[in-house]
């Protein structure tokens, strides 16, 4: 191997971590303290979105909590107002069966009494 290749290995190994040094250093020297003060103005900004993110997922795992226990208790609710209307229809449909049965019953006890009269 020259001298060229072997530079040339030694300068690729070291490269990434020295330009990435190299590339802070030119930040620091074009925008000073400013460029410190930004990136923590946007860590700031970025916990902060974090931090309403996960509020609002919270919110909105209650929230959808709180409504299937709402939907819950409504088809509770709605299952016991069916089965008393139910209940209501059938007591009113064997009402009016008894008022039927005691019709006919009262038409055969006058039939019968007008065939007594007519015997007598």
């Amino acid at each position: 191997m020259s001298k060229n290749q072997s530079k040339e290995t030694e300068v690729a190994a070291v490269n990434p971590l020295e330009s990435a040094q190299r590339l802070e250093a030119i930040k620091n020297l074009i925008f000073g303290e400013n460029i410190q003060q930004i990136d923590q103005e946007f860590q700031a900004i970025k916990n902060h979105i974090e931090k309403r993110k996960e509020e609002l997922e919270d919110f909105i795992a209650e929230t959808r909590k709180e409504l299937n226990s709402t939907i819950d208790n409504l088809a509770t609710d709605l299952n016991i107002r069916i089965t008393d209307l139910e209940n209501s229809m059938n007591d009113k449909t064997d009402e009016l069966n008894h008022k039927k049965v005691d019709r006919n019953l009262l038409g055969t006890l006058l039939v019968s009494m007008g065939e007594k009269i007519m015997k007598d």
